[in-house]
């Protein structure tokens, strides 16, 4: 008797350790599955396609791997501000772990579509005033990001045509004409204002009206111009380079790519470290954050490029102490 109870015990051991394991080995391949879980990105754009590889590697460097935990879905309406609505509904029925959109009308497009999927937004100059969110430190809602705002960017870029150029007196500011502008446009008049410039103002709806622009800043000899880009005009920004080659006026871009493209300088937000901002909020979203409670945060880095190839085209030659202070220059 004693003996067949023994038995039973080692029996009843046995049966609970192969349950233990058969748990555990359950539990292990939970977390597995778990831990591999492929996040969707989804991204909107009102210009190019696909995120820049500044992005892509900022994920990677956070442990994304593309089809091994991280699967993006790109939209982008190319110019055409009607296509946002549609493709941000799309992102929403794909049912998106979290959406960044770049540029004011992909954002408001987001917004409409969902207020529980989380979206970082970036490429927007005044998220407060668009009505994107109530407050940089207390966002609210679904959405969080980058600001592009910074009142530096405006009085720096005039500082700049002033030192290539020192007979300044006229500068034309070309933007794009929405209330999306309205608050950089502002911060340039009232630079222009303290620098004793003239401020000649451009507003346009859309590539058709670039050329017209040019020949009013040559008209009212304007001595630069700088553009206020926004994502509705980005497809077509080949077409300014080229006319600000044609009429030899200097321009000052916003982004190194317009530059590398053949502009003749830019000043504005570190391209690499806005997207690796953007990277790492969509980082702390994927672990549970919630975009309510990430404040929306502002430019800290910028970069200055210079194109000398695009300045001895137009005539014109930069100060070596200009040259000094650029972080990249095109030659």
């Amino acid at each position: 008797m004693r003996q067949q109870a023994i038995g039973k015990s080692k029996k009843a051991r046995i049966f609970d350790l192969t349950l233990g394991a058969m748990f555990f080995a359950l539990c292990v391949s939970a977390y597995a599955q778990q831990a591999t879980k492929i996040r969707r990105v989804g991204y909107l754009a009102s210009a190019g396609l696909a995120p820049s590889e500044a992005l892509r590697q900022a994920l990677r460097d956070l442990g994304y791997i593309e089809g091994k935990n991280i699967a993006f879905e790109f939209r982008a309406s190319a110019g055409k501000p009607e296509q946002n609505f549609h493709l941000a509904a799309e992102l929403v029925r794909l049912r998106v772990d979290v959406i960044v959109a770049a540029g004011a009308g992909a954002i408001r497009a987001a917004k409409n579509a969902t207020a529980s999927i989380p979206i970082v937004m970036s490429e927007v100059n005044d998220p407060i005033a668009l009505g994107f969110i109530a407050s940089l430190a207390h966002p609210g809602g679904n959405i969080t990001g980058i600001s592009n705002l910074s009142p530096e960017l405006s009085g720096k870029r005039l500082e700049l045509v002033t030192e290539i150029i020192p007979k300044t007196s006229r500068v034309a500011l070309l933007a794009y004409r929405g209330v999306a502008m309205r608050t950089s446009i502002e911060e340039t008049q009232l630079a222009a204002q303290s620098m004793q410039l003239q401020l000649q103002l451009l507003e346009v709806n859309g590539p058709a009206e670039f050329e017209s622009v040019f020949e009013a800043a040559k008209k009212q000899r304007a001595d630069a111009l700088i553009q206020i880009e926004a994502a509705v005009l980005s497809p077509h920004q080949q077409r300014i380079i080229e006319l600000a080659e044609k009429h030899r006026l200097p321009v000052v871009y916003n982004h190194r790519e317009h530059v590398e493209a053949g502009g003749l300088m830019s000043y504005g937000l570190d391209a690499v470290e806005r997207q690796q901002r953007v990277a790492a909020l969509v980082d702390k979203i994927l672990k549970g954050r919630k975009p309510a409670d990430l404040p929306v945060e502002q430019p800290t880095k910028f970069e200055f490029v210079i194109n000398l190839k695009t300045a001895k085209q137009i005539g014109i030659t930069i100060p070596p102490n200009v040259l000094a202070r650029a972080d990249k220059v095109i030659r």
